[in-house]
């Protein structure tokens, strides 16, 4: 039954993973519904007979799969269909769309040449998963930037985020640790979250992720390490020569955590690759895909790792897509090693990064300072709470993306937003940039009048 706008519900069990159980099915059929606030631990407890630790694990059972968010001082309360936001054009608005994380569509090399060149026999079952072209190619751009004789395996996925969930799939078990980059790639904590894993926040700083974040994560016993070492997402940092070696240093006391390199951003970034894996460590993967060079649809991603971890991949890819279509993997080879268009791609990241060191210079000049790092987006540090400022963006005509979407606590507001400009004018940009100084002025005109804190109503 329901009292006071509190749920009080027979809630059974006596583990944590009894009590979840009981609270997935209740929300399965009904009896709770999105939005519906569940008991404070400490009654839950109390009502149950349990110790206060078994409720917690209980509700971050339920908050890493999905099921339930955690508001901080608004309790927790059931999830609705969908939490973790996704990457893409916003549908049904009228707004100019600046939050997209998508590349330019009109410097993604066009394929139809290629495709006519890899018509060759068809594939049949038990012939070699990877194309021996791709294979050989992968082998090389992969090897260049991993220390020398580091005994490494290729495996082709369907993409990135197929590669890291097969990846954590392989090392974990439910409830397991994963050291995530805090603000995240959305993927990332889509994967993690949905996977029932435990997510453990790494700080995120202008040279990426840093130190002592690292050595508390791994503190907390992580299993598993996330890292993106060149254009992070949101962020833009990118690991330096420095913080990298830095990295190494701690992981050298950890040689079996899995080490997940997501390079996404690879033949576009403007910066060169610094890897956070040892010549000793013993797990490690690092993952290239070519959505960002090449398009989102080319589902295609390169991973190299130790043997070992390559040969539980593939087992990982049986039961499942056992191989990746031939015919993609021909056409990803043809493009990427056509000459003329691994220049285009090379120019689009330059594209890329000019655009966005304009849009850091306009803002900076409307009061809000502002660095360009590497990648598709600019994160921008606001001084004032970021959803107020993208609704106050919202009344000028823009559609921005706030930080707290890229936050794995949820429980404070953000002050960043996360902006794709690269394919406005120089018109446009001026203008958002003139409007999101605007915005920016007006918000903390408001806090002001507040009594300058930042208030519930302007989160």
């Amino acid at each position: 039954m329901r009292k006071g706008g509190d749920v009080i519900i027979d809630i059974e069990g006596r583990s944590a993973a009894e009590i979840a159980d009981s609270l997935r099915t209740l929300i399965e059929r009904g009896a709770l519904r999105p939005g519906d606030a569940l008991p404070p631990v400490r009654t839950l407890a109390e009502h149950l007979g349990v110790n206060r630790n078994t409720a917690v694990s209980a509700y971050r059972q339920l908050m890493n799969a999905g099921v339930v968010i955690t508001l901080g001082r608004g309790g927790t309360r059931v999830a609705g269909a969908s939490t973790v936001a996704q990457e893409g054009f916003a549908a049904d608005t009228a707004l100019r769309d600046i939050g997209t994380g998508n590349p330019d569509p009109s410097r993604i090399p066009d394929p139809s040449l290629a495709l006519a060149s890899i018509a060759r026999r068809p594939v049949l079952y038990g012939e070699p998963v990877i194309d021996p072209e791709l294979a050989r190619s992968a082998h090389d751009w992969m090897s260049a930037d991993l220390p020398a004789e580091t005994p490494m395996r290729i495996t082709v996925t369907s993409g990135a985020a197929d590669a890291v969930e097969r990846l954590l799939a392989q090392a974990l078990t439910r409830d397991d640790a994963v050291a995530l980059e805090d603000p995240c790639f959305l993927t990332s904590i889509h994967t993690v979250r949905v996977a029932g894993y435990r997510p453990v926040p790494v700080p995120i700083d202008d040279e990426g992720m840093t130190v002592a974040g690292l050595r508390a994560a791994l503190e907390q016993g992580v299993r598993a390490v996330i890292c993106t070492p060149r254009a992070q997402n949101p962020t833009g940092a990118s690991l330096t020569e420095r913080r990298a070696a830095e990295l190494r240093e701690v992981l050298r006391e950890h040689p079996y955590v899995l080490v997940i390199e997501d390079d996404h951003y690879s033949l576009l970034s403007q910066l060169p690759y610094h890897s956070l894996i040892g010549p000793e460590h013993r797990r490690w993967a690092l993952v290239r895909s070519v959505s960002k060079f090449l398009g989102p649809d080319m589902c295609l991603a390169v991973t190299a790792s130790d043997p070992e971890t390559a040969e539980r991949l593939a087992m990982r890819l049986t039961p499942g897509t056992t191989w990746v279509s031939h015919l993609l993997q021909r056409l990803v080879h043809a493009l990427a090693t056509d000459p003329e268009i691994v220049a285009g791609i090379r120019a689009a990241g330059a594209h890329y990064a000019a655009r966005n060191a304009a849009f850091a210079g306009l803002l900076t000049a409307e009061g809000v300072p502002t660095r360009s790092g590497d990648g598709l987006n600019v994160w921008v540090p606001l001084g004032a709470p970021a959803r107020a400022v993208s609704e106050q963006l919202m009344r000028r005509g823009w559609l921005a993306r706030p930080g707290d979407e890229f936050a794995l606590d949820g429980t404070e507001a953000s002050d960043h937003l996360r902006l794709t400009v690269h394919d406005l004018d120089d018109a446009d940009l001026q203008k958002l940039a003139t409007d999101l100084g605007a915005a920016v002025r007006t918000v903390l005109e408001q806090s002001r009048a507040l009594g300058g804190a930042w208030t519930s109503e302007m989160r």
